[in-house]
């Protein structure tokens, strides 16, 4: 257990204090047309499939081979899809950006390929973003909540988020933590904790399902939006973020992102196959 505690929070790269990090980034895509920078978000559009990933160099479209890079560079550290194109982000600026450092929450109403600055410029990095029903959740030290993603209001009781989850279809948010998975029904003012929830470090939400994933790769999946959770199969390597939808009423298609490749399981999460082997 304390192994997997620190292996929880050594996943979220940080940037060092005063630094633009996106100014002495890595090249953007790999020979094999994956993004070379850290992964930390990822939404897939469930009309198309399409799967986007927010790294340390922008975000990229992978479910063409090679990638294909969407807007400017930004390190999108907090990311979180609002359906429809629309996407919320934080971060630090890359090179030739006229934005504040950090960029404090920014949206995009076209897939991603322009951004516009909303509130918080040069004040927050939100590491973890949620969109819901209501609005905005977000954590930049604090956990904080907005209806419209331009004024804030700091929640009653906070906790130590890692990771948040949501849909902008309900009012669920699950966080992950140190200390065990925490979940809210009113949009993130407030949380109580999980009885018996496994310790998960990312979660995503659809359509009242659930699935997560475990520092060691161990996956979960939920039917009660993260109350109960059943234990399914695992996947190899580092997972850098997930996402799910509900196909069906009974099936759950996962993907999980790491620093190589996208895997997906089109079974509950019992097996994945990399995403790039549907692309040859």
């Amino acid at each position: 257990m304390i192994a997997a505690i620190l292996a929880l929070t050594a996943c979220s790269p940080q940037p060092p204090q005063g630094a633009n990090r996106a100014a002495t980034a890595a090249p953007s895509a790999s020979a094999e047309g994956y993004p070379t920078g850290h992964v930390h978000g990822m939404s897939v559009d469930p009309g198309t499939d399409r799967v986007f990933l927010a790294t340390h160099d922008g975000l990229f479209d992978v479910s063409e081979s090679p990638a294909i890079k969407i807007g400017p560079t930004i390190d999108l550290m907090g990311f979180t899809s609002a359906g429809d194109g629309e996407f919320y982000a934080s971060g630090h600026p890359g090179p030739g950006s006229d934005l504040p450092d950090p960029v404090g929450l920014i949206r995009s109403t076209d897939e991603g390929h322009t951004w516009q600055p909303l509130s918080r410029q040069g004040e927050s990095d939100f590491h973890a973003l949620a969109s819901t029903d209501n609005g905005i959740v977000g954590f930049d030290g604090q956990l904080q909540v907005s209806s419209d993603g331009t004024t804030w209001e700091s929640v009653a009781e906070q906790i130590p988020v890692f990771n948040l989850a949501a849909t902008p279809r309900d009012s669920i948010v699950l966080a992950t933590t140190e200390d065990g998975l925490q979940r809210s029904t009113d949009n993130g003012e407030t949380w109580n904790a999980v009885p018996g929830a496994p310790l998960l470090m990312f979660t995503a939400l659809s359509e009242g399902a659930a699935a997560g994933i475990t520092p060691e790769g161990q996956i979960y999946t939920s039917r009660d939006a993260g109350l109960t959770w059943v234990e399914q199969g695992t996947i190899p390597g580092q997972a850098a973020a997930i996402a799910t939808h509900l196909v069906g009423d009974l099936t759950l298609r996962i993907w999980v992102a790491t620093e190589t490749g996208v895997q997906v399981s089109d079974d509950n999460g019992q097996s994945f196959t990399d995403i790039r082997v549907n692309q040859e």
